[in-house]
């Protein structure tokens, strides 16, 4: 089998790396893809010997980042402080939580917070009204920026130059007949969000999920992320979704604005 490469670590410079660090982090995203594979399993999807993958299972199991369930290795618990540590380095995410809170009891759906990294969106919180659906997001989960509400307004709000460097390493990829896939009319829809101040997703991650996307701006003004509110189409729509969450949505972000800036 061929050796998956995530576009997450393409190459992006001539500086050299640590092999043997790429091959635990490979395992680690094949674990994760695979949601738990045995040593013959990640040594054939990462193109190594079943004695090199043992190695470095052995090694990351020592140290909690995998644990071991009947011959099949699995991601371990130590993530689970790495990655509270590190939402916890968010600038402003105790103001943003309550936000989120607060969205979700008023709106009764969805709600989550997102940022971009290394040009895709990656949702830091998530909050479930009484009346949210499930759907792929989850905390940490990476989403191309093009595909939903959320990083459309992030992207309606850096440089120009920026948005294509993001095409440039990512492209355009549809995840829905729906989805944008063409850079003229990315460039266009981008436009319309700066000149409203949200923006709008319908069928364009998933079939038959509408969203609504508002950014947040740091007191440097920068943007730092963006919230979103998602539902099924049969909800989210008329002036409900166009007008109403909105408004609700801007209020909310404008307040923490001011809250970020003052504190």
């Amino acid at each position: 089998m061929a050796k998956r490469v995530s576009d997450d670590r393409r190459v992006e410079s001539t500086t050299p790396r640590i092999q043997s660090v790429e091959r635990s982090l490979e395992i680690i995203e094949e674990l994760k893809r695979q949601d738990g594979a045995g040593v013959s399993e990640l040594a054939s999807a990462i193109g190594v010997s079943k004695g090199t993958a043992h190695k470095h299972l052995v090694t990351l199991l020592e140290h909690d980042y995998v644990r071991k369930d009947d011959g099949s290795y699995h991601i371990g618990p130590q993530f689970l402080d790495v990655g509270g540590y590190a939402l916890h380095q968010f600038r402003g995410i105790s103001h943003i939580e309550p936000k989120i809170r607060e969205l979700a009891e008023l709106t009764g759906e969805t709600v989550q917070f997102s940022t971009e990294s290394r040009g895709r969106s990656i949702v830091l919180k998530r909050e479930v009204g009484t009346q949210g659906v499930c759907s792929r997001a989850r905390l940490g989960k990476r989403f191309y920026m093009h595909q939903i509400a959320g990083g459309k307004a992030v992207l309606a709000n850096v440089p120009e130059r920026r948005v294509r460097e993001i095409i440039d390493r990512h492209g355009l990829p549809a995840a829905t007949e729906s989805t944008i896939t063409n850079e003229s009319r990315l460039f266009d829809e981008l436009e319309a969000i700066r000149s409203r101040g949200y923006a709008f997703n319908r069928d364009e991650s998933t079939d038959g999920l509408h969203a609504v996307g508002v950014p947040l701006t740091g007191p440097d003004g920068n943007v730092l992320g963006a919230f979103a509110v998602a539902g099924p189409s049969h909800r989210m729509r008329g002036e409900w979704f166009e007008d109403e969450i909105p408004d609700f949505m801007q209020s909310a972000v404008n307040e923490l604005e001011l809250n970020l800036t003052y504190s």
